[in-house]
């Protein structure tokens, strides 16, 4: 909620990324309300970025398949503070740590920091702090895991290795922009936002500042599409379950309506009203039952069919039980008014001829 990213745009001939990389964060860095900027390539949920992948052995190109991936976001020291991230084992990377990389040298750095995900990955059995990995920067070049932050998931939301990803001690300098993140004080981030929009351009004329944005309206742009289907399923199914319940609303009036002078009887014979609703929510419970274990049986099987056909996720084991409660008590409710009813009927009722 309080952290914001920018590009900073060299046009000029003779910009010098690697001085106003340095200038841009002492001056960001020095303005009040600022918790903590880094240079990075990329944040989670933008659905861009590097990404890379990793294993505990040298990989060996068209041999190796157990390679695991891994987002890959450029760091300084100030990466953890700034991304909000929690460092829960090892240590942060040091100011003299970080590298500069540029085309022809490639990624020059010994260590890296990884997420917890990432890390059971590499030590499912006991610590990947000291751990050894391979694949960041070429397949054989190791690279040792000095700390481990509790979560940081990848540039992609829809990748189903989310939460695996890496922090890399370096800046890139192959290109003539720079990708900023800063964290503010709560309740200070638009007044920051501002405030370093207008220092930036000022302190250095041969740049322009672009993709200003919260990390909230980066987020909320990356999920708008699930949550527009998420909103047209609830629609449907709220649309099914009235549907189903007006259904059973309509059948059990129907059995009332047909019943009513068996209703009498029984009344007349001695049932209470309590016997009587009894009567035709068991009934209910019964028929609805048969659909549930019906419709479950139907669901686990139809997803079974798509996990061998179309390699398709398992089905989550709670769904179907969730979905019956919800749809048994949704018929007891239905079935509840026209019950009421017929309790109401009168012992009077059996004496009348049809």
């Amino acid at each position: 909620a309080n952290t914001f990213r920018l590009v900073s745009l060299g046009f000029v001939r003779d910009y010098d990324l690697k001085a106003t990389i340095r200038q841009d964060l002492d001056l960001i860095r020095s303005l009040p309300g600022v918790v903590a900027a880094t240079t990075s390539n990329s944040i989670p949920t933008s659905n861009g970025g590097w990404g890379t992948g990793v294993d505990t052995q040298p990989l060996e190109r068209g041999t190796n398949k157990e390679a695991f991936g891994a987002g890959m976001y450029m760091a300084d020291e100030q990466t953890i503070d700034a991304f909000g991230l929690k460092l829960i084992e090892g240590r942060n990377f040091r100011a003299e740590e970080i590298t500069d990389s540029v085309r022809e040298s490639g990624l020059l750095f010994d260590s890296v920091i990884v997420s917890e995900a990432l890390a059971k990955r590499i030590a499912p059995e006991g610590s990947a702090v000291g751990k050894v990995i391979y694949g960041i920067s070429d397949d054989t070049t190791p690279k040792t895991v000095i700390g481990v932050v509790e979560r940081l998931q990848m540039p992609w939301t829809g990748s189903d290795q989310i939460e695996q990803a890496i922090l890399v001690p370096t800046r890139n300098l192959g290109e003539n922009h720079s990708f900023y993140v800063v964290r503010a004080e709560p309740g200070q981030r638009d007044s920051v936002m501002k405030e370093v929009e207008a220092k930036l351009q000022a302190a250095n004329p041969g740049r322009i500042i672009r993709g200003m944005r919260t990390v909230e309206s980066v987020r909320a742009d990356a999920y708008r599409d699930d949550h527009a289907m998420m909103s047209i399923l609830f629609g449907v199914m709220a649309a099914m379950l009235l549907v189903t319940g007006a259904g059973i609303v309509g059948l059990a009036s129907f059995w009332v309506t047909r019943r009513t002078k068996q209703i009498g009887t029984r009344r007349a014979l001695g049932a209470r009203r309590f016997n009587i609703k009894a009567y035709f929510q068991t009934e209910n419970g019964i028929m609805v039952g048969m659909g549930i274990v019906l419709g479950g049986l139907m669901a686990y099987g139809f997803n079974a069919w798509l996990m061998s056909e179309y390699d398709a996720a398992r089905l989550p084991w709670y769904y179907v039980p969730v979905g019956a409660l919800v749809v048994f008590v949704l018929g007891q409710l239905a079935v509840w008014g026209p019950a009421a009813r017929a309790a109401k009927v009168s012992p009077a009722v059996a004496t009348r001829t049809a």
